[in-house]
């Protein structure tokens, strides 16, 4: 991590050590979240086009019906 925070753009307010850390931890978690997520695998016999949940409703030709 670049150290970014420690010389703030001109009209930016000096973040803490304790902000700094924290934004450091989140930045961790982000890349470890990143490097172990898997790809979603490809389902088999699904609806063709669009998702039909995609609003809320379920769509089937044209037709939207809330459970």
């Amino acid at each position: 991590m670049t150290d970014d925070h420690a010389n703030p753009a001109p009209g930016r307010k000096l973040l803490t050590p304790a902000a700094q850390r924290a934004l450091a931890e989140a930045e961790e978690r982000r890349r470890q979240a990143a490097a172990t997520t898997k790809p979603m695998e490809k389902e088999l016999h699904g609806p063709r086009g669009p998702e039909p949940t995609r609003y809320g409703d379920w769509e089937n030709r044209g037709i939207a019906s809330d459970f």
